[in-house]
């Protein structure tokens, strides 16, 4: 594997991360720590979880070329949608579910957006014999359905969170709250590369597979890397998934967050474009607050993008410069989404919809010799109730 940035002994990725949790949270960190690095440094682990990826999960994904979707570069999608479960989540959930295993734990909970984690958490759940708690904002779980139904099939147990503004911040609230009162036994499979150390490079080391994978692929299938990375950007995790493998790499790194109805309309879920370093679950990072630092209420088409704040690696990549940060409004991304299904017979989840729909401004920028490669991080089979919602006016 490529080298990439590692966290200091407090957990930093240069000014961003740290553990800012409460007492009864630090020794469950302490603990989920120890258990992470003596299975980080265990060959035994990784040959579980890559085998896993193989015959489970139906890794590795391919990447194919979006020629109708294109439009002066070739754009090629790396297909995290056709993984079991339909979307990245599911590799942070197995090699989760394996250190939970690992470190005896009962039970597992987690919170989820859009519920593809949800979903993936409550998969390896019914596949190593864990009860699984899923906690999801109310709004979320009116728009996302079809996914509430999946975690229930699966066996899990689906708690819809009706305080504050219903949607993913509050999930992760109640969730560390429920994982406070019962860290002995509880696992918290958490979504995202957010969250307090050692949770964002944990993360990040079982999301890598998605760049290691498609930096070899580009090599092989197209001969050369690709001049742009493109990936949509919430917590992060599909992101920095991908960004890992390129960083040593004269490569361009685009994260797209969604700017909802526009980064300066107070309607957005766009933290690191529209917003100020604060403290969030547990790590130092930029977020959406207000001037005395009350956290605000976001606002996305997605649901998976819809949280205030973003993984602390994100931060310091903006910061030091090595990747890009932009924006697509809903329209843009609901134009995208329609635009990928009708050209390349693939609907795209509505977050990976907002990468795309900025792949296809890059790609009118480049000329035939760049390659732009974008993440596609999800099929939108979960958001086509809610799209034709939208679109009756519902």
């Amino acid at each position: 594997m490529r080298a990439s940035a590692q966290p200091d002994r407090r957990g930093y990725f240069g000014a961003f991360g740290g553990r800012f949790v409460p007492e009864v949270l630090a020794f469950a960190l302490d603990e989920l720590e120890s258990a992470v690095d003596a299975a980080f440094a265990d060959d035994a682990f990784w040959s579980d979880f890559h085998g896993l990826l193989c015959s489970y999960v139906g890794r590795p994904s391919p990447v194919y070329r979006a020629r109708r979707f294109e439009r002066c570069a070739p754009v090629v999608v790396k297909r995290e949608d056709l993984n079991h479960t339909g979307s990245h989540k599911i590799n942070n959930t197995l090699g989760q579910a394996l250190l939970a295993r690992r470190m005896g734990k009962e039970r597992l909970i987690a919170e989820t957006g859009a519920g593809q984690h949800g979903v993936a958490t409550a998969t390896v759940g019914a596949k190593f014999g864990f009860p699984v708690d899923v906690y999801m904002g109310a709004r979320d779980v009116e728009r996302q359905e079809p996914n509430v139904a999946l975690m229930r099939m699966l066996g899990a147990r689906v708690h819809s969170v009706t305080s504050g503004t219903q949607t993913l911040k509050d999930a992760t609230n109640e969730a560390f709250r429920v994982w406070a009162a019962e860290v002995e036994r509880t696992f918290y499979v958490i979504g995202s590369v957010v969250g307090a150390h050692p949770y964002p490079y944990m993360v990040r080391e079982f999301q890598r597979v998605i760049g290691d994978e498609a930096r070899r692929q580009c090599l092989e299938e197209h001969g050369r890397l690709p001049s742009d990375v493109v990936a949509c950007v919430g917590g992060g995790s599909n992101a920095i998934g991908i960004f890992t493998a390129f960083l040593g790499d004269d490569v361009r790194l685009w994260g797209v967050e969604a700017a909802g109805k526009g980064t300066q309309s107070g309607e957005t879920a766009a933290s690191l474009s529209a917003g100020s370093i604060g403290v969030l679950h547990g790590s130092r990072s930029y977020l959406l607050q207000t001037a005395d630092g009350q956290v605000c209420e976001t606002h996305s088409v997605s649901a998976g993008l819809d949280y205030p704040g973003v993984g602390p690696e994100h931060a310091y990549l903006k910061e030091s410069g090595r990747a890009t940060y932009v924006s697509v409004r809903d329209d843009e991304a609901l134009t995208a989404f329609h635009d990928f299904a009708a050209a390349e017979g693939i609907v795209p989840a509505l977050e990976s919809a907002h990468a795309l729909a900025f792949a296809r401004t890059l790609s009118r920028e480049r000329n035939s010799s760049d390659l732009v490669l974008v993440n596609l991080s999800g099929r939108g089979d979960k958001d086509l109730a809610y799209v034709r919602g939208l679109s009756s006016g519902a």
